[in-house]
């Protein structure tokens, strides 16, 4: 059974199809890679899985239950969490509770219990910081906690960024061109921290990206979107021969070239 199921998804702007009836389906504890040219509507099947858009048509399961007709709090509750590709950072917040925010989702305690600092509402709190701290550790943050986030070098708040994601406890880990505007190092040490999400934490991770070598290195399997449409679906090899995928890139005729893989 597949974690999460796609079937049928179009979605429309202003009469332009942005979406052309998507089938995609993700299986549990995989690393998987959605590519395609910029415009291929990646962002917007992101924002489709995550409650952000509505498409007119389709269907989107997760863990087999439907959600097209939640919000997106709450198909965080259900397990599926995102970065963007923009890092999205709340400003005037520190590293901390930014990574604090993330657990939002999972609170019980109500604001009459936080007005009146309530015994329950005090140990949830601990334990929101704890696990908090746990997620900066866990993605190489040991320090600068109480420092306003969006004051730390852009490599550093793509990884707090992802600290967030993790507080809500996903089970499903979208990240959206992680390493856009990384430096070879900082690729490098997230592919190992990627690889350590699922590995350790038995998260699913689907990423958009458009470092091919990123993805060669990464994904178990390779889904390929174009003009809205999935195009092409195998392994990186697979996707790498595929005649479609080096025109929808390259704009050549079949055999004519082929794609750096």
């Amino acid at each position: 059974m597949s974690l999460l199921d796609l079937k049928g998804v179009s979605l429309s702007f202003a009469g332009s199809r942005v979406l052309d009836g998507v089938d995609y389906a993700v299986p549990p504890s995989q690393i998987v890679s959605l590519i395609g040219p910029n415009g291929a509507g990646k962002t917007s099947l992101f924002n489709c899985i995550t409650g952000f858009y509505k498409p007119q048509q389709g269907s989107v399961r997760f863990d087999g239950k439907e959600t097209l007709r939640l919000r997106p709090h709450q198909v965080t509750q259900l397990g599926i969490a995102r970065t963007f590709q923009n890092v999205r950072l709340f400003r005037e917040m520190s590293v901390l509770e930014n990574v604090m925010s993330g657990m939002h989702c999972r609170t019980k305690a109500g604001i009459i219990d936080a007005i009146l600092g309530l015994p329950g509402q005090r140990r949830e709190e601990a334990e929101i910081r704890a696990f908090s701290e746990g997620c900066l550790s866990f993605v190489g943050i040991a320090e600068g906690w109480d420092r306003d986030a969006t004051t730390l070098p852009y490599g550093w708040q793509r990884r707090v960024e992802i600290a967030r994601a993790l507080a809500t406890k996903p089970r499903l880990l979208l990240l959206d061109e992680p390493a856009a505007g990384l430096t070879s190092g900082e690729k490098q040490d997230l592919i190992e921290l990627i690889r350590r999400i699922r590995g350790e934490r038995d998260i699913c991770i689907l990423l958009i990206e458009h470092d091919i070598e990123l993805v060669m290195s990464l994904s178990e399997r390779v889904s390929v979107l174009d003009h809205g449409v999935m195009i092409a679906e195998g392994t990186p090899k697979e996707i790498q021969a595929n005649p479609r995928v080096i025109e929808a890139y390259l704009g050549v005729e079949d055999g004519e070239a082929s794609l750096g893989l």
